[in-house]
């Protein structure tokens, strides 16, 4: 199995650690498009466009960048349930006709009610995954199907749906999907090609994975047709004490921003189950296995990808290793300075990664 990197592109020059400026636009384009060349520049495959209700449009924003670059893919967050499953279908293959096959579609069926609520979403958590579950039939189907279909459910009812424009890549671009509670591997595991995970311990994630597989086998799939990108936060030293001194560094000055809120859910997901899961892991323990940081989990209360791994390049290739084995395909890592960390990891992580896992697994294709 061949090991993908992706990234994260933000609308704006922000992290945990980088405060916004009061004077800074809303979405600075100029600096996303910057950002995706770099990206595009170190190495990695894809990167993953957010969602969130009160941020700008990702298909609007992955359209434009799709534009400034080259070969990079993307992974464009979506809620199903906002535009029909036909018309998303149709823009999607659009997407990936013109750009020559980089489009990709994260799944996000929801984990904050407040947030649904701000879009209008009234739906409970188990009602938005039986609409995922529908959407994502009619959608797929709309990418595949080579003559008109009907379709009744609770949430959508289609009469002769049919797209004359199919995808670029076959039998259609990648599915993501997110989730950790029963109701997403419930549905994910009959409809998605890759699952994102928050990065865990080895144990937690070799779990969640064969939960997964399990589930996708009951509904009749193949459960290794599933792949899995694993999310972490790398801190990458010359030496093992540089890079716990540059991590030690990151959660004072968390801290010092987030003053007497670190510790709390501001900017957390608190209704997540996988955001319940890292807080539950971050209560165990600073580091777990060999080097698997909780801090920065601990101090936002879950939110967002927030585990780290930390140690030189070639100690985090080695833990990256590890999860590789146990299924994992793809890596979405992103740091801690948006503008110095891509260039970073393409030259410090990127390139050793590639070369530990192709020498210990001649499956790996150079």
């Amino acid at each position: 199995m061949s090991v993908k990197f992706f990234g994260l592109l933000n609308h704006e020059y922000s992290s945990e650690t980088v405060p916004k400026r009061k004077d800074a636009p809303v979405m600075d384009v100029d600096y996303m498009v910057r950002r995706a060349k770099e990206h595009e520049q170190a190495g990695f495959d894809r990167v993953l466009i957010a969602h969130h209700s009160s941020n700008p449009d990702g298909f609007v924003l992955a359209s434009h960048i799709a534009q400034n670059t080259t070969t990079l893919k993307f992974m464009i967050a979506h809620r199903p349930g906002f535009i029909a499953p036909t018309y998303a279908a149709r823009m999607w293959s659009t997407f990936d006709q013109v750009y020559g096959g980089r489009a990709g579609i994260h799944i996000i069926s929801g984990g904050n009610d407040a947030d649904q609520r701000a879009d209008g979403d009234f739906f409970s958590h188990a009602e938005r995954y039986k609409r995922t579950d529908e959407w994502l039939t009619v959608f797929r189907k709309m990418l595949t199907e080579n003559a008109p279909f009907d379709y009744s459910g609770e949430f959508f009812k289609t009469e002769q749906s049919f797209s004359k424009l199919k995808p670029l890549q076959k039998p259609h671009f990648p599915i993501f999907f997110g989730g950790a509670s029963d109701d997403a591997i419930q549905v994910g595991s009959k409809h998605v090609d890759y699952w994102a995970l928050y990065g865990e311990p080895l144990a937690e994630t070799q779990e969640m994975i064969s939960r997964i597989r399990a589930s996708a086998q009951a509904a009749g799939r193949d459960p290794n047709s599933i792949q899995f990108v694993l999310t972490f936060r790398p801190v990458v030293g010359q030496s093992e004490a540089e890079a716990w001194k540059k991590a030690d560094d990151i959660i004072a000055r968390i801290k010092e921003l987030r003053g007497a809120s670190a510790g709390a859910t501001k900017g957390a997901k608190p209704d997540a189950v996988s955001s319940q899961r890292l807080r539950d892991i971050a209560a165990q323990g600073k580091v777990r296995d060999a080097r698997l940081w909780t801090e920065v989990a601990a101090a936002i209360g879950g939110g967002s990808n927030s585990t780290g791994l930390v140690g030189t390049a070639e100690q985090i290739a080695e833990s990256l290793k590890a999860y590789h084995d146990l299924g994992v395909t793809a890596f979405l890592v992103r740091g801690f300075d948006p503008a110095s960390d891509i260039q970073e990891f393409g030259r410090d992580l990127i390139p050793v990664v590639n070369e530990y896992i192709g020498e210990t697994d001649p499956a790996v294709s150079r």
